[in-house]
C-alpha cells in the first residue's frame, strides 16, 4: 500500500508551484533595488513522523502571516516538474551554467552517488533553484544538505519513538501494527543508506538543523507554529 494516500494530488501542488512562479516574475519586474533574501525552509523527518501535514500547515500559516505566496516541494512535485519542460526551465532560470552553490554541494557528495547521476542531478538543480528564490518549503530530498550554503535557509527535523511512528503509519495506511513497524524500519533503513552513501552525510546529525522536534510530544500544529515563529522572527 502506498504511503502517500493522505497527500493531495501532484496536479494541485504543481498548480501552486506555477502560481508561485508567476508571482515571482511579477515581483521581479517591479523590483529595482536588490531584495532581501526570502526564507527557504527544509523539513526532514524520520519515517513515520508527520512531515507532510506539518509542511502543509506551515505553508498555510506563512501565507497568512506574510501575505506572500509560499510553495511546498517534495519528490513527487519535482518528478512532475521534470516532465514539464516549460515549468522546469522557468525554475532553473535562477541557475547559471556554472552555479557555484550547486558545484560546492556536489563536490561534497560521495563518489558512489554518480551511479544515480542522471536521476539525482536534475532534482538537485531544481531544489537549489527553488531554495535560492525563497518562500519555499522543501520536504525531504536531502534539503538540509543540498541547500545548506544558501543564505536565509532554515532547517528542521522531526523524530519520534518507534511506537509513535508505527502507530502513525498504521493509522494513516490502515495497517496492522506488525506490518506498519516492518515498513517503518525498512523505509528508514533505505533513507539512511541514501544520505550516508550518496550524500555523504548522516541526516540524523543534529548539527544540520536549527531545531529538532520530538513528534511524540509535539503535535503537527505546534511544530508548524514554532517553525513559523522561528523563521519570521529572524
Amino acid at each position: 500500500m502506498p504511503d502517500n494516500l493522505f497527500i493531495p494530488s501532484v496536479d494541485l501542488r504543481i498548480g501552486s508551484l506555477e502560481e508561485y512562479n508567476r508571482r515571482q516574475k511579477e515581483k521581479a519586474s517591479l523590483r529595482h533595488a536588490k531584495a532581501k533574501p526570502r526564507p527557504c525552509i527544509t523539513i526532514s523527518r524520520e519515517y513515520g513522523c508527520t512531515g507532510y501535514p506539518t509542511a502543509e500547515l506551515l505553508r498555510e500559516r506563512l501565507m497568512q502571516r506574510t501575505g506572500d505566496e509560499w510553495v511546498l516541494i517534495d519528490k513527487a512535485v519535482l518528478e512532475e516538474v521534470a516532465k514539464r519542460h516549460n515549468l522546469s526551465e522557468e525554475i532553473l532560470q535562477t541557475l547559471g551554467a556554472e552555479n557555484r552553490i550547486l558545484d560546492e554541494i556536489l563536490a561534497t557528495f560521495s563518489p558512489r552517488w554518480k551511479s544515480s547521476y542522471d536521476y539525482f542531478l536534475p532534482l538537485s538543480r531544481h531544489v537549489v533553484a527553488l531554495a535560492e528564490q525563497g518562500n519555499v518549503i522543501i520536504l525531504e530530498l536531502g534539503g538540509a544538505i543540498i541547500s545548506r550554503h544558501i543564505e536565509n535557509s532554515y532547517h528542521f527535523r522531526l523524530f519520534g519513538s518507534a511506537h509513535f511512528k508505527t502507530a502513525t503509519l498504521a493509522s494513516r495506511l490502515g495497517l496492522e501494527s506488525e506490518p506498519a513497524e516492518k515498513l517503518m524500519h525498512k523505509q528508514q533503513k533505505a533513507r539512511d543508506h541514501f544520505t550516508r552513501d550518496f550524500l555523504n552525510q548522516d541526516d540524523h546529525d543534529p548539527v544540520l538543523y536549527d531545531l529538532l522536534f520530538n513528534n511524540d510530544r509535539c503535535p503537527t500544529d505546534r511544530i508548524a507554529h514554532a517553525i513559523a515563529d522561528f523563521v519570521l522572527a529572524r
